[in-house]
């Protein structure tokens, strides 16, 4: 699934009160844990992040404290347990690099994920257990999970998507060279490089993106090779058509270019900054005139996506209703307005 798909069904599970564990398996650097911070922030629960791969089997268990019996009888041990497990409220445990564990510490946590508790310790209620991990594919580290311990998760498998981050670097502040760079290249969203140190991937894109605003070269999130790629595409924005005319509804004798990289450019560039209803209905009116379908239907997602995260989506849709040329477009693409 998608990272967006992979929020929405983790939501449902909140939703529904739906505990059972769950395992999200993915490549490194496609956000898991940012995803599950995210459903933890919506949801209004608390989030405890607990690098598994980081601790030892006493970590988790806690540690023994000898307790002196009365006199002539023997005494006993309690496990204390560690400070970082939840003790009240409500909230998500996630045990990230699960399966970069080795298979001792994997031994505990099967214990805490079967039966909500180790040692002493019992895991409160109103709190979900998840769990996430790297593939064997995927080059990581990882140690085989043991069957008894994989038959107790759900398993839900999540790819990089390239709408999924847009749709989060729109609103994260990602310049729009940047989207549209990745728009054009897809394929460098996700692309592991076991001969570099730094490759690109969601999370770097978005280091890369905090690079750029502090004037730095973003070689060191994403790799030489890619940025190379991606200063070579800077130079088309030196022939971007005059995107404030279209967006003031000035565009008619501007044309759509007929340069691919150029194309790409130029709807993310109306998608990033549209900022009121009317502004992006003269986007929409413009492309749908001047573009072909595909093209039309790809800005038009983008624009859907930042009138929602603006909170104009209601004016957007007036302003759609009562424009002929936009009211037969969305009607061919139902898909792009359904709720």
């Amino acid at each position: 699934m998608t990272p967006t798909e992979l929020e929405t069904f983790l939501t449902k599970l909140v939703n529904g009160n739906v505990t059972i564990s769950t395992m999200i398996w993915g490549a490194p650097g496609i956000g898991k844990s940012s995803i599950v911070a995210a459903v933890a922030e919506a949801t209004s629960l608390q989030l405890i992040d607990v690098r598994l791969s980081q601790l030892a089997p006493t970590d988790l268990r806690g540690l023994p404290v000898a307790r002196h019996g009365a006199e002539g009888q023997l005494g006993t041990s309690v496990w204390y347990p560690p400070e970082f497990l939840p003790r009240g409220g409500k909230g998500i445990l996630l045990l990230d690099e699960l399966n970069m564990a080795p298979p001792s510490m994997q031994g505990v946590a099967q214990q805490l994920i079967l039966d909500r508790k180790v040692g002493s310790y019992q895991v409160p209620e109103g709190w979900y257990i998840w769990a996430a991990g790297n593939r064997k594919e995927d080059r990581a580290s990882v140690f085989e999970m043991p069957a008894p311990l994989g038959n107790r998760f759900l398993h839900v498998d999540v790819q990089a998507d390239l709408d999924s981050f847009k749709r989060y670097a729109f609103g994260a502040g990602v310049s729009e060279q940047m989207i549209a760079f990745l728009s054009f290249r897809p394929e460098l969203l996700h692309r592991i490089d076991p001969t570099r140190p730094c490759w690109p991937s969601p999370r770097s894109w978005i280091m890369a993106a905090r690079l750029l605003e502090a004037g730095l070269p973003i070689a060191a999130a994403i790799g030489e090779p890619t940025e190379t790629e991606y200063k070579a595409f800077l130079s088309v924005y030196g022939n971007l058509p005059d995107l404030d005319a279209v967006l003031a509804g000035n565009g008619n004798r501007v044309a759509f270019p007929t340069e691919l990289n150029v194309r790409y450019a130029v709807t993310v560039g109306l998608a990033s900054r549209v900022a009121t209803a009317k502004q992006a209905a003269n986007a929409m009116q413009w492309i749908a005139e001047k573009a072909s379908h595909e093209w039309a239907q790809s800005c038009a997602l983008d624009i859907k996506q930042q009138m929602e995260r603006r909170n104009r989506r209601g004016q957007f849709a007036i302003l759609i209703k009562d424009n002929p040329t936009l009211t037969k477009f969305f009607a061919e693409c139902q898909e792009l307005i359904a709720a």
